[in-house]
Protein backbone atom coordinates (compact mmCIF):
# COMPACT_ATOMS: atom_id res chain seq x y z
CA UNK A 1 0.00 0.00 0.00
CA UNK A 2 1.10 3.26 -0.90
CA UNK A 3 1.14 6.07 1.69
CA UNK A 4 -0.11 9.02 -0.43
CA UNK A 5 -1.26 9.49 -4.44
CA UNK A 6 -2.01 12.74 -5.91
CA UNK A 7 -4.46 12.87 -8.52
CA UNK A 8 -4.82 15.50 -11.77
CA UNK A 9 -8.08 15.75 -12.85
CA UNK A 10 -10.46 18.87 -14.00
CA UNK A 11 -13.46 16.35 -13.21
CA UNK A 12 -14.97 16.45 -9.55
CA UNK A 13 -17.11 12.96 -10.33
CA UNK A 14 -13.79 11.61 -11.55
CA UNK A 15 -11.46 12.34 -8.51
CA UNK A 16 -14.27 11.11 -6.50
CA UNK A 17 -14.23 8.11 -8.40
CA UNK A 18 -10.48 7.76 -7.83
CA UNK A 19 -10.55 8.45 -4.36
CA UNK A 20 -13.27 5.66 -3.46
CA UNK A 21 -11.58 2.74 -5.87
CA UNK A 22 -8.03 3.97 -4.68
CA UNK A 23 -9.62 3.66 -0.81
CA UNK A 24 -11.67 0.65 -1.29
CA UNK A 25 -8.77 -1.64 -3.08
CA UNK A 26 -6.14 -0.34 -0.22
CA UNK A 27 -3.92 1.12 -3.05
CA UNK A 28 -2.81 3.98 -1.11
CA UNK A 29 -3.71 5.37 2.85
CA UNK A 30 -4.50 8.64 1.50
CA UNK A 31 -5.15 10.53 -1.65
CA UNK A 32 -4.67 14.45 -2.85
CA UNK A 33 -6.56 15.97 -6.03
CA UNK A 34 -5.80 18.67 -8.10
CA UNK A 35 -8.23 19.95 -10.55
CA UNK A 36 -5.74 21.03 -13.03
CA UNK A 37 -1.49 20.94 -13.68
CA UNK A 38 -1.07 24.69 -12.44
CA UNK A 39 -3.01 23.72 -9.07
CA UNK A 40 -0.86 20.46 -8.92
CA UNK A 41 2.69 22.42 -9.47
CA UNK A 42 1.19 24.83 -6.66
CA UNK A 43 0.66 21.64 -4.47
CA UNK A 44 4.42 21.19 -4.93
CA UNK A 45 5.45 24.89 -4.41
CA UNK A 46 3.76 24.83 -1.25
CA UNK A 47 5.48 21.55 -0.07
CA UNK A 48 9.07 22.65 -1.11
CA UNK A 49 8.23 25.92 0.86
CA UNK A 50 7.07 24.47 3.38
CA UNK A 51 9.09 24.07 7.10
CA UNK A 52 7.40 20.75 7.67
CA UNK A 53 9.45 18.12 6.90
CA UNK A 54 7.38 15.49 7.84
CA UNK A 55 5.14 16.54 4.96
CA UNK A 56 4.63 13.47 2.91
CA UNK A 57 5.35 13.15 -0.89
CA UNK A 58 2.64 11.74 -3.06
CA UNK A 59 4.47 8.13 -4.31
CA UNK A 60 2.47 8.08 -7.53
CA UNK A 61 0.38 10.80 -10.15
CA UNK A 62 -2.49 10.28 -11.86
CA UNK A 63 -2.87 13.16 -14.63
CA UNK A 64 -5.48 13.86 -16.63
CA UNK A 65 -4.22 15.37 -20.34
CA UNK A 66 -7.16 17.65 -20.97
CA UNK A 67 -7.99 19.87 -18.20
CA UNK A 68 -8.82 23.96 -18.33
CA UNK A 69 -6.22 26.29 -16.78
CA UNK A 70 -3.53 24.33 -17.82
CA UNK A 71 -3.34 20.91 -19.06
CA UNK A 72 -0.97 17.21 -18.41
CA UNK A 73 1.06 18.46 -21.36
CA UNK A 74 1.85 21.62 -20.06
CA UNK A 75 2.09 20.24 -16.78
CA UNK A 76 4.82 17.60 -17.71
CA UNK A 77 7.19 20.11 -19.45
CA UNK A 78 6.97 22.14 -16.28
CA UNK A 79 7.63 19.46 -13.73
CA UNK A 80 10.34 18.20 -15.71
CA UNK A 81 12.10 21.35 -15.67
CA UNK A 82 15.07 21.86 -12.70
CA UNK A 83 12.34 23.59 -10.64
CA UNK A 84 10.90 20.39 -9.54
CA UNK A 85 13.74 18.40 -9.52
CA UNK A 86 13.45 17.38 -5.86
CA UNK A 87 9.92 15.80 -7.33
CA UNK A 88 10.02 14.82 -10.88
CA UNK A 89 11.26 11.67 -9.99
CA UNK A 90 7.69 10.76 -8.92
CA UNK A 91 6.28 8.17 -11.37
CA UNK A 92 3.56 9.25 -13.48
CA UNK A 93 -0.06 7.17 -14.96
CA UNK A 94 -1.23 9.24 -17.09
CA UNK A 95 -5.18 8.51 -17.04
CA UNK A 96 -7.12 10.13 -20.55
CA UNK A 97 -10.08 9.06 -22.35
CA UNK A 98 -8.19 9.66 -24.97
CA UNK A 99 -7.81 7.51 -27.66
CA UNK A 100 -4.86 8.80 -30.08
CA UNK A 101 -2.50 7.27 -30.49
CA UNK A 102 0.18 9.98 -30.62
CA UNK A 103 -0.57 11.06 -27.30
CA UNK A 104 0.36 7.45 -25.90
CA UNK A 105 3.71 8.17 -28.27
CA UNK A 106 4.19 12.10 -26.77
CA UNK A 107 4.00 10.18 -23.02
CA UNK A 108 7.29 8.35 -24.01
CA UNK A 109 9.57 11.30 -24.04
CA UNK A 110 8.61 12.08 -19.98
CA UNK A 111 10.73 9.55 -18.67
CA UNK A 112 8.39 9.95 -15.16
CA UNK A 113 5.57 8.56 -17.24
CA UNK A 114 5.21 5.04 -16.66
CA UNK A 115 1.99 4.21 -18.10
CA UNK A 116 -0.81 5.39 -20.14
CA UNK A 117 -4.35 4.14 -18.84
CA UNK A 118 -7.97 4.48 -19.91
CA UNK A 119 -10.54 6.20 -17.87
CA UNK A 120 -12.12 5.57 -15.49
CA UNK A 121 -9.55 4.15 -12.39
CA UNK A 122 -10.80 0.64 -11.62
CA UNK A 123 -10.09 -2.18 -9.21
CA UNK A 124 -8.05 -4.33 -12.13
CA UNK A 125 -6.06 -1.27 -13.06
CA UNK A 126 -4.79 -0.74 -9.29
CA UNK A 127 -3.95 -4.52 -9.30
CA UNK A 128 -1.95 -4.10 -12.93
CA UNK A 129 -0.13 -1.50 -11.41
CA UNK A 130 0.94 -3.20 -8.53
CA UNK A 131 1.99 -5.96 -10.22
CA UNK A 132 3.81 -3.53 -12.73
CA UNK A 133 5.54 -1.69 -9.96
CA UNK A 134 6.58 -4.55 -7.92
CA UNK A 135 8.59 -6.06 -10.94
Amino acid sequence: MLNKILCIDDDPITLMLCKKVISRNKFSKETDTANNGEEALKYYTDINNSDNNETLLPELIFLDLNMPVMGGWEFLDIFCGSEFNHFNKTPIVVLSSTIDPEDLEKTKKYPMVIDFLPKPISASMLDYLVKKTLQ
